[in-house]
């Protein structure tokens, strides 16, 4: 246990066991995280990024974090690479990644770490290029940064990269420079940096959220598809609860930096014990009655600047009793086999929140699945739950399959038949 003051060390109090995931079983875990704090302070002000941070993932698996701007995913994910601004950032808990202790690692130790072993795609990829380089030099760079290969091997490599990622005409591509390049194609170009050294931990902090819809389902699938070949672990940063359903194993739900719901991602998604979570899941547009304005979450995110006591979720949550505010909810295991930060958990509680249809009768998500070999399909009306869930049911590298719904019985609309973009066999699906 250390806390880190710019490149100094020094022992640290022992770890609160606050939001800590329920333990899994069987694989030694590649990433432990355990009580993780980060603040930054300045002159004027001291804000509490990260309060008490803990999870576990094990090698192959998917962890996406979910939440809000500003509830601490991003710093979370630059506190596993050290990648805070050293004289503006303290760092105290545990961070293991393949048995070694990230925040015990001198500065030679951490410099060597990143890319051969923790690599991380940025959001932006016209800010993580370099301008004034090419691709293929700066692909090149890392190659015999970390393999001390020489360039013409880099620069092999640096091919067989951009082939891996599908790059179209990956010769010409390697010399190009990153404004030559459309935003999906500068996207493969940042993957192809992170996966150059084969990194065992993957960090994507919204690789998605600057690209076309056309182009976002493309960069899914190829890490998806590359995170099985390679064996990877991947940490996710995504504001989409549809992308997290369908290439996550676990999500993490965060807010105000804490994880106040944690487990598989099938639980969290279909049977949600937070009202955080459940109002992130009544907040999309999807299967919603087009008469009913949308259960969006009232009020705005706390400001990290001031610690208040009680649960941080209390000021929008309208099931708040006094004592959320008399100190923070402990972790709870629910019925659904999650982890929350609740006050209290009974099974009565998920359908009377959400407004949904009770996980008891709620459809199961293998009649909910598109049959592919099928010309039309006409399913119940589904929530947007359940759309998540027959998502989360059929994750696979493969495309993702468009979903029918049943017009509205309130509403009749005239059906057409529209060809479906997935890249498996022709299908149509109908639409108003």
């Amino acid at each position: 246990m250390s806390e880190v003051f710019g490149s100094a060390v020094t022992p640290s109090r022992p770890p609160a066991a606050v939001d800590l995931p329920p333990p899994g079983g069987g694989k030694e875990p590649l990433v432990q995280v355990e009580d993780l704090h980060v603040k930054f302070f300045s002159r004027d002000e001291t804000v509490w990024a990260v309060n008490g941070v803990s999870f576990e993932l094990k090698r192959g698996e998917v962890l996406c974090l979910i939440g809000e701007s500003g509830s601490g995913k991003t710093v979370t994910m630059r506190a596993l690479m050290r990648l805070l601004p050293r004289r503006r950032a303290v760092l105290s808990g545990r961070i293991r990644v393949g048995g070694r202790d990230i925040l015990a690692l001198s500065e030679a130790e951490i410099a060597q770490a990143r890319g051969s072993e923790i690599a991380m795609v940025f959001q932006e990829p016209m800010t993580a290029l370099d301008p004034v380089y090419t691709i293929g030099q700066q692909i090149a760079e890392t190659v015999m940064r970390h393999e001390g290969c020489s360039r013409s091997d880099a620069m092999a490599r640096a091919l067989e990269l951009l082939q891996l990622v599908r790059v179209p005409s990956p010769e010409r591509r390697l010399l190009a420079y990153p404004h030559e390049l459309s935003g999906g194609l500068r996207q493969r170009a940042t993957i192809a940096v992170a996966l150059s050294c084969r990194p065992s931990l993957l960090l994507a902090d919204e690789p998605t959220t600057a690209l076309d819809a056309t182009v976002q389902i493309q960069v899914l699938i190829l890490l998806r598809k590359l995170q099985a070949e390679m064996g990877m672990s991947v940490i996710l940063v995504t504001h989409d609860l549809g992308v997290a359903a369908q290439i996550a194993d676990k999500i993490a739900v965060m807010y105000a930096g804490r994880i106040i719901e944690y487990g598989n991602a099938r639980d969290v998604l279909l049977s949600p014990s937070h009202p955080y979570t459940i109002g992130l899941l009544s907040s999309t547009v999807h299967g919603q009655n087009r008469e009913r304005d949308i259960e969006a979450i009232p009020g705005s995110p706390p400001d990290l600047r001031l610690r208040a006591s009680g649960c941080s979720f209390r000021p929008r949550c309208k099931f708040a009793t006094a004592a959320c505010a008399a100190e923070l909810p402990p972790p709870l295991a629910t019925p659904a086999g999650t982890t929350a930060m609740v006050i209290r958990i009974t099974m009565a509680t998920v359908p009377k929140i959400a407004g949904k249809t009770p996980p008891a009768v709620m459809p199961s998500a293998g009649a909910l699945v598109r049959n592919p070999q099928l010309r039309r399909s006409e399913p119940p009306r589904m929530t947007s739950m359940t759309r998540i869930a027959r998502i989360s049911s059929t994750r696979s590298v493969a495309a993702p399959v468009l979903i029918t719904s049943a017009a509205s019985p309130k509403r009749p609309r005239q059906r057409r038949t529209v060809r479906s973009f997935t890249t498996g066999p022709r299908d149509s699906f109908s639409c108003g």
